[in-house]
């Protein structure tokens, strides 16, 4: 089987296209320019560039290629999480435009299996309740946050219409593990330890978070597995208040100080209330079910 991984030098992207290739697999990473030419051409997956905002450039790696599957890990997240408000607006067209125009040239040239990276985190729950696959993005976020849902809720929507490919769509948790933000070496560790952790009012919106080796797994699962959504998150997700305090013990750090709404809203805007306090967890039923998804424990759980 030939693949062809777009975003093949991203948290999952990269894991992915080593595991693909260690399966035998003939597996394609698409990248920009010449980055991670070598990051990739070292794990035996073979790199070709193209442009996810031109779909001509698209076309002609397809052609090329001609893959049996896509996978779209495409994102455009900064390093800093506490720049991920400010990035929103570029991810939100790499998704309106370039990941359509990834469908696009992939429906064009006949590929049969198309596997989507999606957010289990954005979906609605009723409080207290974990979202399952039936339920709704959050087209009603305020701003950016709400902007970026209704791209990806479009994206979802096409995909899964189209008649002539396996459609999957696969909604991660928040990443965790190497390479993430969420590590004992990454930027939340950092800021948790420089004393810059905060937990908005209550801190009671539930977070749903998978380690990056298991959304790998659900991923590869996925190639051959039904078609369909998958919601690809942990058991038991925490609040943002057990997330962060248990996280920053599991890393060393000081506790997170708490913050009030108002204070939070003048400081770090609308959208980080919303995530404090509104978001709402997803189950991971259906995922076990049918991908064979067993997730670890969330690694500062017990802290």
């Amino acid at each position: 089987m030939k693949i062809l991984i777009a975003g093949a030098t991203g948290a999952v992207g990269l894991p992915l296209a080593r595991s693909l290739a260690t399966l035998g697999l003939e597996v394609s990473g698409l990248i920009r320019a010449d980055t991670g030419v070598e990051k990739l051409r070292e794990i035996g997956v073979t790199p070709i560039s193209a442009d996810a905002f031109d779909v001509d450039s698209l076309r002609k790696a397809m052609s090329v290629i001609k893959p049996d599957a896509v996978i779209d890990q495409l994102t455009w997240l900064p390093a800093n999480p506490a720049e991920v408000i400010s990035a929103l607006p570029n991810d939100t067209r790499l998704h309106r435009e370039g990941g359509n125009n990834l469908l696009t040239a992939a429906l064009e040239a006949g590929v049969t299996r198309y596997i989507m990276q999606s957010r289990g985190f954005y979906l609605y729950a009723p409080k207290g309740k974990l979202a399952d696959e039936c339920a709704k993005l959050r087209f009603d976020a305020p701003t950016v946050v709400g902007d970026s849902a209704r791209a990806i809720g479009e994206y979802e929507a096409r995909l899964l219409a189209a008649t002539k490919v396996k459609a999957t769509v696969l909604r991660y948790g928040f990443f965790y593990g190497p390479g993430t933000w969420y590590s004992p070496c990454g930027a939340v560790a950092e800021q948790m330890r420089a004393g810059e952790g905060v937990i908005i009012g209550d801190g009671d919106a539930v977070w749903s978070f998978v380690h990056i080796d298991d959304a790998v797994a659900a991923t590869v699962a996925a190639i051959t597995a039904a078609p369909g959504a998958y919601n690809v998150v942990d058991d038991d997700p925490l609040t943002v208040r057990e997330n962060l305090e248990r996280f920053a013990r599991w890393v060393g750090a000081k506790e997170p100080k708490p913050i009030t709404v108002e204070d939070a809203l003048e400081i770090a805007g609308q959208e980080a209330v919303y995530y404090h306090l509104n978001l709402t967890g997803a189950s991971n039923s259906l995922a076990k079910a049918e991908l064979g998804f067993q997730p670890r424990p969330l690694l500062w759980k017990g802290e």
